[in-house]
């Protein structure tokens, strides 16, 4: 299991409490940063989310209500005399700016940061308990989506009967891939006496911004959340497609067609004050539909 905090929902401009976009994913081990918009840090503080435990941080694209609050929020950890090496994944001159700021204010981070480039649909980090992919999305600029999934074996190893078995733990890691076990003298401990099905690898996909686009359904399909933007309402159409934007019926016919267990939207236009169409016009579409609302917590 791990956990989405939404702690910016609107788009452009700061505006009606709404910060401009970020989310942090939560796994027992790490936090990942999604986007860094401005204020992202006080956020954090307001939510109670500890910057230490940020590992990685991924940066869709260099519209600034995207990234703009990255070198504040970095140069806070380096007051804070952090010490853990980051890992920082965006477009090619994400890099480059980072380090003329710091030319610039001539100092230095108290941590080493590396700076991985989104160059193709990859897999793009791993850790013990997930699994990272980047892929394009259609926006103004270069923009990526990611795909978060968890790392789980097929079975769960049920301790007393193991035991039991007296089989090592140097075997387990097989066990939870299906393996049976024999033993010196030739007998077979079958996998299903000693382990029990594992629940199923839970995901998460953030398609960014991005234009409505049907090639994404075969790269979210079936996951359990997915976050897609909605800076407009259905009548504004014409006006998301000029700006490479999506409407609230386009992001619900995405998670339709993909069979999504879960959407959720986000990126509103500063010039709606309340959301509440947001919700009734894409639920009209995908009923189960939420609103990503700054504090919002949803457990995948």
């Amino acid at each position: 299991m791990f956990s989405v905090t939404i702690l910016g929902c609107n788009s452009a401009i700061p505006a009606h409490g709404r910060n401009p976009t970020s989310q942090v994913l939560q796994t027992q081990d790490n936090s990942f940063l999604i986007d860094c918009g401005e204020g992202t840090q006080m956020q954090l503080s307001k939510f109670k989310i500890k910057p230490s435990k940020i590992s990685h941080i991924f940066i869709s694209h260099l519209h600034g209500d995207h990234y703009f609050g990255l070198i504040g929020l970095l140069s806070s950890m380096s007051l804070m005399n952090r010490i853990q090496d980051i890992h920082i994944y965006g477009p090619p001159l994400l890099k480059e700016i980072i380090l003329l700021q710091c030319k610039a204010s001539n100092s230095d981070f108290s941590f080493d940061v590396h700076f991985h480039e989104l160059k193709e649909n990859a897999v793009i980090a791993e850790t013990n308990k997930m699994l990272i992919s980047c892929f394009k999305v259609e926006h103004q600029i270069e923009c990526w989506g990611f795909l978060f999934k968890e790392k789980k074996n097929p079975r769960s190893i049920v301790a007393e009967k193991v035991k039991s078995f007296e089989i090592p733990a140097s075997f387990y890691e097989q066990l939870q891939k299906g393996d049976d076990y024999i033993t010196k003298k030739g007998t077979i401990i079958r996998n299903e006496d000693v382990t029990i099905a594992n629940e199923i690898a839970k995901s998460y996909a953030y398609c960014a911004d991005t234009i409505y686009d049907e090639s994404l359904i075969p790269i979210v399909k079936e996951v359990d959340l997915l976050y897609h933007e909605t800076t407009y309402l259905k009548d504004q159409e014409a006006k998301a497609a000029a700006r490479f934007h999506s409407t609230t019926t386009q992001a619900a016919q995405i998670a339709k067609q993909a069979k999504v267990k879960k959407l959720m939207i986000g990126h509103y236009s500063s010039k709606y004050e309340s959301l509440d169409s947001f919700l009734i016009e894409a639920k009209e579409i995908f009923e189960n539909t939420e609103l990503g609302t700054e504090g919002t917590c949803y457990y995948v």
